[in-house]
């Protein structure tokens, strides 16, 4: 009964330790390249408030990410504008950072993989901007609802 007992502590305690994961390592666990996307999607449905703290996830999972460190001039710019978004409630400042955020984001997905599966590099004529998105679907976000479906993917990175 006691070695039982010593069985059914250990195994306790095993899961409290395993359960208890650190804010640094769940957001290691977060691919650069999804947060990006979060952004993308609150810039898309025009939500400042969200696009600040999708942008402050985007912030801790390119410091996260050792891959990133590889272009540390990259990885600066990006957590540049990155801050620029999460700090603005304005949605115009934030979609002006994301035009050099998307700009630079590329050429890191180009240098460092982060990617297994596609990304759609798309072309919003009306901005001269470029965008990265999951799917092949036009869902614009520099101007969210007012011209969703404008612009064109200009590359596939795969």
């Amino acid at each position: 009964m006691k070695n039982l007992f010593k069985f059914w502590t250990v195994h306790v305690l095993v899961l409290i330790v395993a359960g208890s994961v650190s804010a640094q390592e769940k957001a290691a666990a977060v691919n650069p390249l999804q947060a990006y996307y979060e952004v993308k999607d609150a810039l898309i449905s025009s939500n400042a408030s969200v696009a600040g703290t999708k942008a402050t996830a985007l912030i801790n999972a390119i410091k996260a990410n050792e891959k990133t460190n590889a272009s540390k001039v990259l990885r600066d710019k990006i957590l540049f504008d990155a801050e620029h978004i999460a700090e603005s409630k304005d949605i115009e400042h934030q979609r002006d950072h994301f035009t050099s955020l998307s700009t630079d984001f590329y050429a890191l997905v180009k240098a460092v993989k982060l990617n297994d599966k596609p990304v759609y590099y798309a072309y919003c004529p009306m901005k001269k901007s470029y965008w990265l998105s999951e799917g092949e679907a036009i869902k614009n976000p520099y101007y969210g609802n007012k011209m969703l479906t404008c612009g064109k993917v200009a590359e596939v990175l795969k």
